[in-house]
């Protein structure tokens, strides 16, 4: 994958006024993922609040989800944008995808996420993706990422 000169996230270059929960630039009550190109990752720095805990001090399950799907469908449409030698990611949709919950995430710092193509075809890439706090990787996933097609629901939703 070609690094973005910028350094800029996908997200805010190619859709600016998405409002998804996970990763929509426009959406003032989400958890606005930022995934930028390094080298042939995608990788986000995230910082979780108060709110976003199960219980004091660790990262509710289920925004562990959110921010690893987000990230690793902005890391398939990346990759299926330049497999394509398109001029902008084609939108994808979640196929699958299952998240191994290894540790408590801590809630004090950064989460880093990574996420690279481990399989690809024409139309969708299998991601795996890993979450880490302090140094220390809290979940995994792995997941399928499609392009849809004209009449989808998704289809040009960026």
């Amino acid at each position: 994958m070609e690094e973005i000169k910028s350094k800029q996230a996908l997200q805010d270059l190619y859709a600016p006024q998405s409002e998804c929960f996970g990763c929509g630039p426009s959406n003032a009550q989400g958890l606005r993922v930022k995934s930028v190109v390094q080298g042939d990752e995608v990788v986000a720095d995230w910082q979780p609040m108060h709110h976003h805990e199960a219980f004091p001090g660790v990262l509710n399950g289920g925004i562990i989800g959110a921010v690893l799907d987000c990230h690793s469908n902005w890391t398939a449409a990346w990759h299926l944008m330049e497999k394509a030698k398109a001029d902008h990611p084609p939108c994808t949709v979640t196929a699958d995808y299952s998240i191994q919950l290894l540790r408590p995430t801590p809630t004090t710092g950064s989460i880093r996420l990574v996420a690279k193509v481990v399989d690809s075809q024409p139309d969708r890439a299998v991601i795996e993706a890993t979450l880490s706090a302090g140094g220390k990787v809290c979940a995994k996933c792995r997941g399928t990422f499609v392009a849809v097609k004209p009449g989808h629901p998704a289809y040009h939703r960026w």
